[in-house]
């Protein structure tokens, strides 16, 4: 009996596969076959896919999948059923700085850096105090320190002169003597300062011509007071003699010293050291400085005789009394 071999069509009529085995159908007869509209079936296409068919079907099955996922994946956390929505890293971070959580030591740091900027501040502010002199010449600052060393000198003169009067006083034979003539000598001295009797001495003239009437009391007084600084013991102005208790006052079209008015020009008469006298009004921003910008006309002169004849009345007081016995 001949046998069968591989080009043997199989039941159905179909040609065998490529592979030599015949093709069968799978149980149940007719469930791989069309249906047509009477009922009756057919075989099924079993012819293999090509190659290309089967890469493009692929493709467009994953592209599918793809386009479904994220819409599957928004309607389930948009639904009220859904899992909670992915925290984004900057609300981690917002949630891990507030509110804050202040620990012990963080606080001690913030108060240690507190002080330290609080010092900081106080040590700019004092430096900064001393910028006037900062921005002075070496010319101003010799002739300032010149002016402190003979500030320096005079003290040191006039407690050696006290010194010497104490000392005089312990080993003079015949001390009431010697009581009696340091205490002309100091009568003379309070007199000079009280303006009860006339000076004279080495110092400066200074004159003031104030055309504008722009100068007024508070600037003469500037003056008085940055020559008693300097070590004037006697000033006058015009034929006033200025003493502690002196002031002065603005009116109209002048100046008034002690009730008494004056005019311009202010001729001042100054009895000191005329080293000293002359450069505290030169200093930088100092009385000749301030009395230009006001347009006045300053003139300084050393004279070796000054004579201060202008007199005050002495006045008896009236409750005070001397306490020495």
């Amino acid at each position: 009996m001949p046998m069968a071999t591989d080009d043997t069509p199989g039941r159905d009529g179909t040609p065998p596969e490529p592979g030599g085995e015949p093709r069968r159908e799978p149980p149940g007869g007719t469930g791989g076959a069309d249906r047509g509209p009477g009922g009756a079936g057919r075989p099924a296409d079993r012819r293999p896919m090509p190659p290309e068919s089967r890469s493009q079907d692929r493709q467009d099955g994953a592209g599918s999948a793809a386009d479904e996922a994220p819409t599957a994946g928004t309607d389930q956390a948009a639904g009220p059923g859904g899992a909670e929505p992915q925290v984004t890293g900057r609300q981690r971070l917002v949630a891990g700085l507030w509110p804050p959580r202040l620990t012990r030591a963080q606080l001690i740091v913030a108060l240690l850096l507190f002080i330290l900027g609080l010092g900081l501040a106080i040590q700019v502010r004092s430096t900064s105090d001393n910028s006037a002199l900062r921005g002075a010449r070496q010319e101003d600052l010799v002739r300032i320190l010149d002016e402190l060393d003979n500030r320096s000198q005079r003290l040191t003169d006039e407690q050696r002169r006290l010194e010497g009067q104490k000392t005089e006083l312990e080993n003079s034979s015949d001390q009431a003597e010697e009581a009696r003539k340091q205490t002309v000598e100091k009568e003379q001295q309070l007199g000079v300062l009280a303006g009860t009797v006339a000076a004279q001495g080495p110092g400066i003239n200074l004159t003031i011509n104030d055309p504008t009437h722009s100068v007024e009391a508070d600037k003469l007084l500037d003056t008085v007071q940055e020559l008693r600084a300097a070590g004037a013991e006697a000033i006058q102005i015009n034929d006033v003699r200025i003493v502690a208790d002196s002031y002065l006052s603005d009116v109209r079209g002048g100046v008034e010293v002690d009730g008494k008015r004056v005019t311009q020009p202010y001729r001042f008469k100054v009895i000191g050291k005329p080293e000293d006298l002359e450069p505290a009004l030169n200093i930088p921003g100092g009385v000749v400085q301030t009395l230009e910008k006001e347009q006045a006309t300053v003139s300084v002169s050393r004279d070796e005789k000054i004579i201060v004849d202008a007199l005050r009345e002495a006045k008896r007081p009236d409750y005070a009394r001397s306490s020495s016995r």
